[in-house]
């Protein structure tokens, strides 16, 4: 449970709406910094499938010209990506707590 409340504080902030409207330089800041964090993950073996799927809707909603929502998928990308970096890292030696002595 204590974990969680990070996580659900990260998510919380990242779809914050935003006080003005985004655009396309917006977009490809918010886009890298997301593949970035899902590459990171993926290269410790625990990327969500999730984080991909919301990542190709940030790319499908830019390249229809919606950068607001573009914006607000790539974040929570970013935020999905991070929070299974976490995951992998808080988990990696954890399994050892619960093996039987």
């Amino acid at each position: 449970m204590k974990r969680s409340l990070p996580l659900a504080m990260l998510l919380a902030l990242s779809l914050a709406p935003a006080a003005r409207a985004a655009n396309e330089a917006d977009y490809k800041a918010a886009y890298a910094a997301a593949e970035g964090a899902s590459k990171e993950a993926a290269g410790m073996r625990n990327q969500w499938t999730v984080t991909v799927s919301t990542l190709a809707a940030a790319k499908k909603a830019a390249d229809g010209g919606d950068f607001d929502r573009a914006v607000a998928a790539a974040k929570e990308a970013e935020a999905l990506a991070r929070a299974s970096i976490f995951q992998a890292t808080s988990e990696k030696d954890a399994w050892k707590a619960m093996e039987i002595r």
